[in-house]
C-alpha cells in the first residue's frame, strides 16, 4: 500500500538521521519502538471504557444523536451532541490499529489493522465486541506475530558503535511492520460518515476501499458481517461516498464511479482523471463535487482547488468548473449550501444552487479543519484545534454554538 510504504520510508530516514561525536565512532539514533499486547489481552479490553482526551482525532461518523469519533490507531470516541451547544465525550472505545468507522442499527464496524471487528453499542456505554473477521484487511498486516497487536508505540534514543549494525538487525522488524497510521443515501438506521472516509454504508452493505480495490460485506445480519468479494478499483484510493445506485470513488489519480444496482457485484461506470492530487468527493443528483490539494503526501502538487464534474453520465463524467482554494480537504453539502474544510483557512459556507457559479456566504476561521458532516442545520467539523458544531439554520449567520477541545 502506498501510504504504508511512505511512512515506512520515513521511517527509515528517521532512524538513518544521527549526530556523529568527536571520535565519528559512534552514532545517536532515534527511533520508535513498538509496544506489543497478545490479542487475548486487547480484546478483553476493546469494551465501552471511560470517556479520554481526545489528542489525535481522524474519521467521523455520525448516527441519531450520537458522534463517533476515531482516535487514530487507539479507538473510538462516543460523543453525545443532543445538546448541540453542549457535547459531552461520554465514552471510549478501545481499538488498537484503528483508522475506519461505520454504524449501522445498533452496530459498529471498525477495523483492527488487518481484521474487521463488529461492536454491539445499543448501549453506548456499555458497548461489545461481538464478531471479528479475522484478515479482512491483509494490505494491513503490520506484526510478525499473528497472535500479537501493536498498542503503543516508544520513542528511542540510543548511541551506538559507529561500525555496529546489529540493533538494526534487532530492531528492523519493528519499524518494518508499523502501522499504517495517517499522520446520503443509505438504508434506514445506517449513520453517515464524512468525506474523508474509507468505509461507507448502501443497502445493507459494506463498503471499504484500500489502496487499489472496493470490498464488500453482506450486513444484513448487522452482528455477523460476511466478507462477499473484493473488487480491483484503481490506484491511490483515498475515500468512498455514497449516492442512491452509486459509489463515488476518490484517488489521488482521479475519481471513479462504480455502480451498485447488485450489491454484491459493483462495476465500474466511469473515470474522470485528474494531476496527481489528493482527493476527497461528494456526489447529489448530477453533479460531483471533488477537492484537490497539495502537501507532501499529496505527490507535492500545487493545485488546491474545487472540481465540479457532470455525472449525469456517469460513463463520460465531465469537468464544468474548477474554484482556487487554500488546502481543500473534506466537505460536505446540504441543499444548496457547500461546506469546505479548506485547511488552515478555516470552514468555508458556499452557495452552490448554481454549480456554475459558486459563490462565498460565510468563513469560519480561526481553525485548521480536516473534515465536516451537515445535517440538521449542524455542520460537525473536525479541527486541529478540535471538534466544533456550527449551526446553520441560516447559512450567511452560521456561527459555532459547540465545541470539545483537542489535548494534543
Amino acid at each position: 500500500m502506498k501510504y504504508c510504504l511512505t511512512l515506512v520510508l520515513l521511517s527509515l530516514v528517521s532512524i538513518c538521521l544521527y549526530s556523529c561525536l568527536k571520535d565519528s565512532t559512534t552514532k545517536r539514533y532515534v527511533y520508535f519502538k513498538p509496544v506489543y499486547k497478545t490479542k487475548e489481552e486487547v480484546r478483553a479490553n476493546m469494551k465501552s471504557g471511560a470517556a479520554q482526551d481526545i489528542k489525535s482525532p481522524g474519521k467521523l461518523f455520525v448516527r441519531d444523536n450520537y458522534i463517533f469519533l476515531n482516535e487514530v490507531d487507539k479507538g473510538v470516541h462516543i460523543i453525545d451532541y443532543s445538546n448541540p451547544s453542549s457535547p459531552k465525550n461520554i465514552a471510549f472505545i478501545a481499538i488498537p490499529g484503528n483508522e475506519d468507522i461505520a454504524v449501522q442499527g445498533n452496530y459498529l464496524f471498525a477495523d483492527q489493522y488487518s481484521d474487521l471487528v463488529t461492536f454491539d453499542i445499543s448501549n453506548p456505554l456499555d458497548a461489545k465486541l461481538v464478531d471479528t473477521d479475522a484478515g479482512a484487511f491483509p494490505e494491513r498486516y503490520y506484526s510478525p506475530d499473528a497472535n500479537q497487536i501493536i498498542v503503543d508505540w516508544i520513542k528511542v534514543d540510543t548511541t551506538v558503535n559507529g561500525t555496529d549494525n546489529s540493533w538494526w538487525q534487532r530492531e528492523y522488524i519493528a519499524v518494518d511492520f508499523m502501522s499504517a497510521a495517517p499522520k446520503a443515501a443509505t438504508p434506514a438506521q445506517a449513520g453517515i460518515g464524512g468525506s474523508m472516509a474509507r468505509f461507507t454504508l448502501m443497502n445493507n452493505r459494506l463498503y471499504t476501499v484500500d489502496n487499489h480495490s472496493l470490498k464488500v460485506f453482506n450486513i444484513e445480519n448487522n452482528a455477523n458481517p460476511s466478507f462477499v468479494q473484493s473488487v480491483s478499483a484503481g490506484f491511490d484510493i483515498e475515500t468512498i461516498y455514497p449516492f442512491e445506485n452509486q459509489l463515488f470513488i476518490g484517488s489521488q489519480e482521479g475519481m471513479y464511479i462504480f455502480n451498485v444496482d447488485d450489491p454484491d457485484a459493483p462495476y465500474s461506470v466511469g473515470t474522470f482523471s485528474h494531476a496527481q492530487a489528493c482527493d476527497p468527493v461528494i456526489a447529489d443528483d448530477s453533479f460531483a463535487y471533488v477537492t484537490l490539494r497539495s502537501g507532501n503526501t499529496c505527490n507535492n502538487i500545487t493545485e488546491n482547488e474545487l472540481h465540479v464534474l457532470d455525472v449525469t453520465h456517469p460513463e463520460n463524467a465531465t469537468l464544468l468548473k474548477s474554484y482556487p482554494f487554500t488546502n481543500p480537504h473534506g466537505l460536505a453539502k446540504d441543499g444548496s449550501t457547500l461546506f469546505i474544510c479548506d485547511g488552515k483557512d478555516g470552514l468555508k459556507l458556499l452557495n452552490a444552487a448554481d454549480p456554475l457559479n459558486i459563490t462565498s456566504i460565510i468563513t469560519i476561521g480561526g481553525l485548521e479543519t480536516y473534515d465536516v458532516i451537515a445535517l440538521n442545520n449542524t455542520a460537525i467539523v473536525s479541527a486541529k484545534e478540535g471538534l466544533y458544531l456550527v449551526n446553520y439554520t441560516n447559512p450567511a449567520s452560521a456561527q459555532i454554538v459547540g465545541k470539545l477541545t483537542i489535548n494534543h
